[in-house]
């Protein structure tokens, strides 16, 4: 049974752990130093940063359950700007994550169908995300759910570049 809810700050150590684990799935190996790895998941999902995360009221989290066991998440940043995207009402989905082994369950659609439904109800008329332009994988399934390319910014692991994608849907 799939189940998704709001994280809150109870679920703070879920939400540091699942961000870790999945970003590294997701994306540790295209970063060629592996210390590189290290440091942004140490920077980026400790216990502490998730919970100054959570504690944001223009950042929401959503875990994603599989028979009880949080196997995935989403982070939604209300309010967030972008230089390619003209809208002033937008929303990013900053991360939206699912376990490497429970990716074959094809959970991703349900989480993020779920997200696009709470950005609905917050006023914003655009949702976009950046995705690192040799994810294959991830292009394909936004492309799937509409998401058109608008352009294309730098994302940086512990000062190296890495070519991202970005991808906007008005909702």
């Amino acid at each position: 049974m799939i189940k998704i809810k709001r994280a809150t700050k109870a679920d703070t150590a879920i939400l540091a752990l699942l961000g870790r684990q999945t970003w590294s799935e997701s994306h540790g190996h295209y970063i060629e130093d592996k210390s590189d790895v290290a440091t942004y998941l140490h920077e980026n999902f400790s216990v502490s940063k998730t919970a100054l995360n959570l504690n944001n009221p223009n950042q929401l989290f959503y875990i994603i359950y599989a028979d009880e066991l949080p196997v995935g998440y989403a982070k939604l940043v209300v309010h967030a700007s972008n230089e390619h995207i003209t809208s002033e009402n937008s929303c990013q989905l900053e991360r939206i994550f699912i376990l490497n082994d429970f990716i074959p369950l094809k959970i991703g659609q349900q989480l993020l169908t779920f997200v696009e439904e709470q950005a609905k109800k917050l006023p914003v008329d655009t949702l976009w995300l950046t995705v690192y332009i040799k994810n294959k994988r991830a292009i394909r399934f936004y492309e799937r759910n509409e998401f058109k390319n608008v352009g294309a910014l730098e994302f940086f692991v512990n000062g190296k570049e890495y070519e991202n994608i970005v991808f906007s849907k008005k909702i």
